[in-house]
């Protein structure tokens, strides 16, 4: 069967009466608040991201993880707080992003977190840089129920690899992968389903026909390749690539400029949450140092922060004028270009 395939079987057999009940009102109050130009939010999240730790192996230069330039602090996730959230959200919650910034495996109980979360039927994601998986974790990863697993490669030689993942080596990447698809074949198991996620940049676009063989000849389910979010583009083109449709940017007589429009409406508002390892409730995963904090989730329920007016205050915002919030004005939704 194909694997693209079996993943979207493995995601469906997820979804309840219940939780397909939520994605219709969250879907409606979407669509109503786009109409009326007002926020109104039903239901709870049915997609969650949170963060078991903002401290990271790397030094990648367009990550304030790897800068460590965070306003934040840095740490780790709690279990008794992660039970909390999954005990409340679980039943409306289908999808569960075990990351945000930070190297997730850096974490201790990481997969305990994901052991809990499949326990309760959620589809679990994480997305590594892949230097921890010895023969032992990569046979732990695939018997703790994960069910999708992005790893980081952004090249092909450990000469172009190193010029973003700085501190990296390729090898263990390599190694790493090639555990993962064992032990997954050796156990029998249809899960994680493992992407290779590649971040297109100036220096490594010309790798991914030779990419392509490396991913056939390793055996990961699925190659993505993903556009680049550039801090600085507007004053810089040393990372953006020179094929357009690998570059989320484009080249006007005033340097570059995002290609989207803004509109004034995000999905991702309406749809779900993120959760920093430390209990704070933000808007998105652009919202990479925790500046629009809703709320305290080691304080309050996550469903009193959700309908807070702080959080509904910023759908109003977005529905208002999106280009006048920081974090919108370099985000795009595509952002990636085939597999």
């Amino acid at each position: 069967m194909n694997r693209n395939l079996t993943d979207g079987i493995n995601f469906i057999s997820k979804l309840n009466g219940r939780r397909i009940g939520n994605a219709v009102q969250l879907y409606l109050s979407y669509l109503l608040s786009r109409l009326f130009r007002k926020p109104i939010q039903w239901g709870m999240p049915m997609v969650m991201e949170i963060e078991p730790t903002t401290s990271c192996n790397l030094r990648c230069p367009q990550c304030p993880s790897g800068l460590r330039e965070f306003s934040r602090n840095t740490g780790m996730l709690d279990l008794t707080l992660y039970k909390k959230l999954i005990e409340e959200l679980h039943p409306d919650m289908v999808y569960l992003i075990l990351y945000f910034q930070g190297e997730p495996f850096l974490n201790k109980q990481f997969l305990e977190f994901v052991k809990i979360a499949a326990a309760k039927n959620i589809y679990t994601a994480t997305s590594s840089n892949a230097h921890y998986f010895t023969d032992e974790m990569a046979k732990a990863t695939i018997e703790s129920g994960l069910d999708r697993l992005i790893v980081s490669i952004d090249g092909i030689t450990q000469e172009t690899y190193q010029k973003y993942r700085k501190g990296g080596n390729l090898e263990k990447v390599l190694e790493g992968t090639r555990n993962l698809v064992k032990w997954k074949k050796k156990l029998g198991k249809s899960t994680p389903h493992i992407i290779w996620q590649f971040i297109a940049f100036k220096h490594n676009e010309h790798q991914i026909p030779e990419l392509k063989q490396l991913a056939k000849e390793i055996g990961v389910d699925e190659l993505g390749i993903k556009t680049a979010q550039i801090y600085d583009y507007q004053n810089t083109d040393e990372l953006i690539p020179e094929t357009d449709e690998l570059s989320r940017y484009k080249k006007t007589e005033n340097g570059y400029e995002i290609k989207n429009e803004l509109l004034n409406q995000c999905w991702r508002l309406w749809r779900g949450s993120v959760v920093t390892w430390d209990g704070l409730v933000v808007p998105c995963c652009f919202d990479k140092d925790a500046t629009h904090r809703f709320g305290d989730v080691s304080q309050d329920s996550f469903a009193k922060v959700w309908r807070s007016e702080p959080y509904q205050g910023f759908r109003r915002a977005i529905l208002k004028s999106r280009k006048e919030i920081d974090i919108c004005t370099n985000c795009t939704e595509g952002t990636k270009v085939w597999a």
